[in-house]
């Protein structure tokens, strides 16, 4: 029993117990093919964030450990990712200057705060809270917050400065800088986004055209951003295009990432904590969504709520040794997979690869063009863009698709918190919209049996004396109104009505308020001669209403089934010679 529960909070002794020889060379390749798509990452997102390129690289190293450790899935490679490097600046820069120690102490205190926040979340097993993110709103801030870092970027590969940093003022600020054009920046930059693209998509094939394998080219193609870095940096540095006006990443600190601590401030954790809370979620999200989906490739499974410990675990860990916020990264897990990635184990040794990248060739980093790291982030944000996403809910949900257009304009115009609080703000307010307008229909008997279906829908008896209802929603405050008012109008058109039957089938809940809704009609429909029934009430549903003394009110009575409520109360209709009434 002690072991079982050591393997729940530790999956490393669970996964450990078997591994072997093979699982060790699996586990080593996908590293190094990890490791070489993972050196650049870092450190582009490391300048997207607003910090030294060598912060990418120590929040590459810690959190890839302590994820190994306490993760429960095998194949998630954690650290930078655009989407939360770009949150992180947006947060940091109202507290500091970019480029100042400040700055990354403020980027280091964020780490600690969402790690902190993730931790407590797990605890509580509060994994659920993601849910108020839905998929239209998570994809258009996504795909929002993509074009955002594309067109910031884009100005780093120009070599200009526009001082906005929302979309239109940077598209604004390009367009109106356009003759000021770092001629050399550009060549370099687009040059890098036209190599990089063209190893994304037809460098794989090339390769095996001329007689590799499969396995081999792919790797080699996940290895081109090394590669452009490496060739541009040479070329900076043996024709001296830094000193022709190209920006260079320049010194950078050598040895293993420092031990550091956040900035003890409360009034600054307090400016933080919502900034904080939705690198959190967001990071939260898109982990728990690549890991699943990994997952279900193998028969595997991941546990929420221990993703969020794990996570929560590695955030701290990068505020402890100079980072910044980290998650489950898209691109560098489907290359673990793809590597052959087995277990974990895979991201220590990606881990370690970062270490002795950081401890000894951090001064081959000194001529890197800051335009190909902005290229680096160019090509791989542009794979986010899915614009189909809004052709599908607009043909199946109009609600959905409100959502994602608004997150989208907002994200794009005020910023990716600004995007993220209105997409779930839009996404309550439709729900609470729609829920509060039920879908209420009359059904009837289908003849010949003991379905009752839609009126508007289908061939059906229905008698005079008798209405059946079947609400569509659960009974909440903001929907118990609608039913009484076509309640009311139903009453008041139906002169010869003796009885009225709430089906409850697709009720799953009734709150408080709801039940003073069902007693008004109760009373009213007594006061009007009428005797208010229910039929195929849910479990805990009927659980709760026991504990309430509205079924000793009741007009009427409670019935297993709406059949036995009709065979009871109105046995004209099930005869044979009974009318069908509605569609054919």
């Amino acid at each position: 029993m002690g072991l079982q529960r050591l393997r729940s909070w530790l999956p490393i002794f669970d996964w450990g117990r078997h591994y072997d020889r093979s699982t060790l060379v699996s586990d080593l390749l996908a590293a190094v093919i990890v490791t070489l798509m993972l050196i650049p990452q870092s450190l582009a997102y490391a300048s997207l964030a607003g910090l030294p390129p060598v912060a990418g690289l120590y929040a590459s190293t810690v959190p890839l450990l302590l994820y190994a450790l306490l993760g429960s899935s095998r194949v998630l490679a954690v650290g930078p990712v655009a989407v939360v490097s770009l949150m992180t600046a947006t947060a940091v820069v109202e507290h500091a200057v970019p480029g100042s120690p400040q700055y990354w102490g403020v980027a280091i205190t964020l780490a600690f705060l969402s790690g902190a926040m993730l931790l407590l979340m797990g605890v509580l097993r509060l994994g659920f809270l993601a849910s108020f993110l839905s998929h239209p709103v998570s994809s258009g801030f996504i795909m929002a917050s993509a074009l955002l870092i594309a067109l910031g970027q884009l100005t780093v590969i120009l070599g200009i400065k526009t001082g906005a940093s929302d979309f239109f003022g940077l598209l604004w600020g390009v367009l109106q800088q356009w003759q000021q054009v770092h001629g050399l920046s550009a060549a370099v930059g687009l040059g890098a986004v036209a190599a990089l693209l063209w190893a994304r998509l037809g460098l794989k094939p090339t390769l095996i055209r001329f007689g590799l394998g499969s396995r081999l080219s792919d790797a080699l193609a996940r290895a081109a951003p090394l590669a452009v870095i490496a060739l541009t940096t040479l070329l900076t540095r043996g024709l001296g295009w830094h000193e022709a006006g190209l920006r260079i990443v320049g010194g950078v600190p050598q040895g293993l990432p420092p031990l550091t601590a956040p900035i003890w401030d409360a009034g600054l954790w307090r400016e933080l904590a919502l900034a904080a809370f939705l690198i959190s979620v967001v990071g939260f999200v898109e982990s728990v969504s690549v890991g699943q989906t990994l997952a279900a490739r193998r028969r595997e499974r991941i546990d929420p709520d221990r993703e969020l410990l794990a996570l929560g675990a590695s955030n701290l860990g990068a505020s402890m040794t100079a980072g910044f916020p980290v998650t489950g990264g898209f691109s560098r897990s489907v290359v673990n997979f793809d590597a052959g990635a087995q277990t974990p184990a895979a991201g220590v040794f990606t881990a370690l690869g970062i270490l002795l990248t950081a401890l000894l060739l951090t001064p081959a980093l000194y001529f890197v063009p800051q335009a190909t790291l902005a290229a680096t982030i160019v090509v791989a944000v542009l794979s986010l863009v899915d614009l189909s996403i809004f052709r599908r809910t607009w043909y199946y949900s109009k609600a959905d698709f409100i959502a994602g257009v608004v997150t989208v304009i907002v994200t794009l115009a005020y910023g990716v918190e600004a995007g993220l609080l209105s997409g779930v703000l839009v996404s309550l307010l439709l729900f609470l919209f729609k829920t509060s307008r039920p879908h209420i229909a009359e059904v009837g008997l289908v003849a010949g049996t003991e379905h009752f279906r839609n009126v508007r829908r289908h061939r059906v008896s229905v008698g005079t004396r008798l209405l059946s209802l079947r609400p569509d929603e659960s009974l909440y405050f903001a929907n118990i109104r609608a039913l009484e008012d076509w309640i009311n109008e139903a009453v008041a058109s139906r002169p010869a009505l003796k009885h009225l039957v709430l089906q409850c089938s697709a009720i799953n809940d009734i709150d408080a308020s709801a039940l003073e809704g069902l007693q008004a009609i109760n009373l009213r429909l007594r006061h009007a001669g009428v005797m208010f029934h229910l039929s195929e009430i849910k479990g805990p549903v009927m659980d709760r209403l026991r504990r309430s003394d509205f079924l000793d009110q009741l007009s009427g009575q409670f019935f297993l089934t709406h059949f036995q409520a009709v065979a009871q109360l109105a046995p004209e209709m099930i005869s044979p010679t009974a009318a069908p009434q509605g569609r054919a």
